[in-house]
């Protein structure tokens, strides 16, 4: 048996000759760019926790969901709950149809332990510590822990699951999704006009990727088919609401669309904005999938063809997987866009994130103290843990997939 070599690994202080110190000026740009982040995170520091936190702390609840009725402020905890296990039934769901899919291919499969969940998740884990430490009620607390605590079960309890069982993951992440939805929704006082925050927000985005993506793949590949009359209209869309900005959209949707649908099937703000998010959202995801359509040999059509499947099994089987794996960065650039973009909402009167950001630098006790800093920077952190989450699972699964290696 022969046995390969490999090179021991370099330790921190060759890795610094090496890299730092291996040129005499690349030694002194190394000590002043470390005098100068030292100075940058003492700096940093000093004012992390020299800054009164009171009014991000007197106003959580307001940054997390806006006006919501306070009589029914469970719904959103109880929601939050049932998402946290969703997210961990489907991770486990996940890592069980790998396990099974490496197991096929006599492939090794290394399960994630929970010191690499939290290498991949801490900025949202430290998000979650920062708001429990700015809470003041208890409610908060038990909800984040139990989220946390009951996801990480389902996901190291049901990650063995046989394959049988698999299937039955999905649908209970499904189940259990939809019920989150509805526990908030169903009931409550004012419907969709009473939700706001950083609520909304998450909202729109996850919807307008949910529901848009299905609308931009069919646009896609209407675009390329051989019918004319399909052809020219999805190019037609395509054009015309790419040419258009997010905000004209928002407006048309808030003050143009109830005109044009009778006053018993009008629906609220909240949908009209959603309409126009997805609108938009669909017509970006479908030049995203023509791209990685047009990257897809032409041999691929040809050999579904030489073995008889029809042209919808084709595309179905060969063409799309291959095209939506080539199309996983841009794609999720385009998410992360969306993401932020639903800040324009308080444009058209919507009460989210951005909007409490500034609102509350209003209030009597906080007027005149400048805090405006420290509230739109709160505001931005919660974005950034957001988008900064999808950037990494992003990269982790373009190199699990091999793009841009094979």
């Amino acid at each position: 048996m022969t046995e390969t070599w490999t090179a021991p690994k370099a330790t921190a202080a060759e890795w610094a000759r090496r890299n730092l110190f291996n040129r005499w000026y690349n030694s002194a740009l190394t000590v002043v760019l470390g005098v100068f982040l030292a100075w940058l995170a003492y700096k940093l520091v000093v004012v992390l926790f020299g800054i009164d936190y009171e009014i991000i702390r007197r106003n959580l609840l307001l940054f997390m969901v806006g006006e919501f009725p306070r009589d029914q402020i469970e719904r959103p905890f109880i929601s939050t709950i049932l998402f946290g296990l969703a997210f961990g039934l489907g991770a486990a769901t996940a890592a069980a149809s790998a396990r099974h899919a490496a197991a096929e291919a006599d492939l090794a499969y290394a399960a994630p332990t929970p010191r690499m969940l939290v290498r991949r998740f801490w900025p949202l884990l430290a998000l979650v510590a920062a708001l429990l430490a700015f809470t003041r009620t208890v409610m908060p607390t038990v909800m984040a822990l139990s989220t946390i605590l009951g996801g990480a079960a389902l996901y190291f309890g049901a990650r063995g699951m046989p394959r049988s069982m698999v299937r039955w993951g999905w649908m209970g992440t499904l189940v259990l999704g939809i019920a989150a939805f509805a526990v908030i929704i169903v009931g409550v006082d004012g419907g969709w006009n009473a939700w706001g925050g950083f609520q909304i927000n998450i909202f729109l985005a996850i919807a307008g990727i949910v529901i848009a993506f299905p609308f931009g793949l069919l646009l896609a590949l209407g675009r390329r088919s051989s019918l004319p009359v399909v052809r020219y209209l999805s190019v037609t869309y395509i054009e015309f609401i790419r040419g258009v900005p997010l905000i004209t959209l928002l407006l048309m949707g808030v003050f143009a669309l109830g005109f044009f649908l009778p006053e018993a099937l009008r629906p609220g703000p909240a949908i009209r904005v959603l309409i126009a998010i997805v609108m938009f959202e669909a017509a970006y995801v479908a030049e995203v999938v023509r791209g990685g359509l047009q990257a897809v040999p032409k041999g691929q059509l040809e050999a579904g063809q030489a073995l008889g499947l029809p042209a919808w099994k084709t595309t179905r089987l060969i063409i799309l997987p291959q095209a939506l794996r080539a199309t996983i960065p841009a794609m999720v650039g385009q998410f992360i866009s969306l993401y932020k973009d639903t800040t324009l909402v308080n444009l058209v009167g919507m009460f989210d994130v951005l909007e409490v950001a500034l609102v509350v630098n209003s209030q009597s006790d906080f007027i005149g103290k400048r805090l405006f800093f420290l509230t739109l920077a709160f505001a931005g952190v919660l974005f950034w843990v957001g988008s900064y989450t999808m950037s990494r699972e992003a990269q982790r699964l373009e190199k699990k997939l091999g793009i841009g290696e094979r």
